[in-house]
């Protein structure tokens, strides 16, 4: 018996690719699993498509690309994130995943009211998360938080400024009283 699963469309997170940097290629197949909105920044968009991906938007695309069948283009003066982001939110995207070398999700964060912003490198991943958020963890996992206000967290043990592991295997829940902290996780 096989298992089927019917995806509505904007049911998953769009994918930005801004730079892929050294990002995993087998990584990158699991994001692409379930078939998101795929949105390139013009500068690398030969590069993703020589990967064999279907290119669903374009941004700021110029007027040497090629653009594949069926593919948008997006324009918006100054920074590109603000033009996808506000693309996204316009389009009721609830959630993208983020793929760049240099952002830090704190640059993003007047847009977490509006949209789930997952960000990855080449080795991390950063995601915002509200108080009361919990996972369950192995023992030895690690999670980086940037400490800009007090929060608690269970399960949980500090090792040095930036850096907590998860001491058994088990949920880690966090409380604070500030909108957001901001977890990254090794990849």
């Amino acid at each position: 018996m096989s298992s089927h699963h019917i995806v509505r469309e904007k049911q998953e997170p769009a994918l930005y690719i801004h730079n892929l940097g050294n990002f995993d290629e087998e990584y990158l197949g699991q994001i692409l699993e379930w078939s998101p909105t795929l949105i390139v920044n013009s500068a690398i968009y030969e590069k993703v498509i020589s990967l064999g991906l279907k290119v669903d938007v374009i941004l700021n695309a110029a007027g040497e690309l090629a653009p594949q069948e069926n593919t948008k283009s997006i324009m918006g003066p100054g920074d590109e994130y603000n033009t996808v982001l506000n693309y996204l939110i316009s389009e009721k995207y609830a959630a993208v995943n983020i793929i760049d070398e240099q952002k830090a999700l704190s640059d993003l964060a007047f847009y977490l009211p509006k949209i789930n912003i997952v960000l990855f490198s080449a080795t991390e991943k950063s995601y915002a998360v509200k108080t009361g958020f919990s996972v369950w963890k192995p023992a030895g996992s690690l999670f980086l938080i940037d400490i800009v206000s007090y929060f608690e967290a269970t399960n949980l043990m500090q090792k040095d400024e930036r850096e907590f592991e998860v001491v058994k295997d088990g949920f880690v829940e966090f409380t604070f009283a500030t909108e957001y902290v901001f977890l990254t996780e090794k990849i």
